[in-house]
């Protein structure tokens, strides 16, 4: 007895397999073995013919692996690096939707740490970095007060520590364009000692202003100016490789660093 194969539609079960990942066949049996066919009928598609039942084989095809979390630290940096462009590292704000682009970024490598106790090996901590991105932001009347919308613009920022000494040297870097254009730096020492075996406890040392035609314009707001990059508090290191340090401080902010070869301090 010859068995029918027919193509059904796809019968509700189905919805929640993926199209992509499934392949259907039914066939159609008789409901029993002496079962005959004594005349010749008309079917619409999808009809069963009397005395016989339907049969659904659904394969599965394994699904391949295409998870983030599969993703190596280096994907998740060059994804990060693209999503940072075109940003000035965050000072002046960034949308809301690419803040979280960039902190769920930050979480992927966290959980990849390769160094989980960096106050344990401070030899990956110490030397120039390079900041990147900081949730850290200069908004409305204090950057207008700063003269950040008009006549002086943010340069570069690093932080050289010192394993030896116990310090941390931050220089923000300054462009100031009028008849007389210039350049200057904040300069922020602070010390650190060890809190646990992710996290160091720093403290406000001192700080200077360079050269004096910069201090002259930010003198009337220079405690603006100080409590925004003050670093005082604690700050938890929450990845460390070669070449990328991200950490996160008591006051909720994150940064982001890259290694650098440049001796400014």
């Amino acid at each position: 007895m010859a068995t029918m194969l027919v193509q059904p539609p796809i019968p509700a079960f189905h919805a929640n397999i993926p199209p992509m990942l499934r392949t259907t066949n039914m066939v159609i049996t008789p409901t029993s073995p002496s079962t005959t066919h004594q005349k010749t009928q008309s079917l619409r598609f999808g009809e069963c013919p009397p005395g016989f039942r339907r049969i659904y084989r659904v394969k599965v095809a394994e699904q391949t692996s295409g998870l983030v979390g599969d993703e190596t630290p280096t994907q998740i940096k060059t994804e990060l690096h693209q999503a940072l462009q075109g940003i000035n590292r965050g000072i002046f704000g960034v949308p809301s939707a690419k803040k979280s682009e960039i902190e769920g970024l930050v979480k992927q490598l966290e959980s990849q740490n390769p160094t989980p106790d960096p106050t344990v090996n401070l030899e990956k901590v110490g030397g120039c970095w390079k900041l990147v991105y900081s949730t850290i932001t200069i908004l409305g009347s204090r950057r207008t007060k700063l003269g950040l919308r008009d006549f002086i613009s943010l340069g570069d920022f690093y932080q050289n520590i010192d394993i030896a000494k116990g310090n941390a040297v931050n220089v923000i870097k300054f462009d100031v364009r009028g008849l007389n254009l210039f350049n200057g730096r904040l300069t922020i020492v602070a010390s650190f000692k060890k809190a646990s075996k992710s996290r160091v406890d720093i403290s406000y040392d001192n700080s200077t202003i360079t050269p004096v035609q910069l201090m002259n314009v930010f003198r009337k707001n220079y405690d603006i100016l100080l409590g925004i990059f003050n670093p005082d508090g604690w700050l938890e290191i929450t990845y460390v490789d070669d070449t990328m340090r991200i950490g996160r401080d008591d006051k909720g902010n994150i940064f982001i660093l890259e290694r650098s070869e440049e001796n400014l301090i």
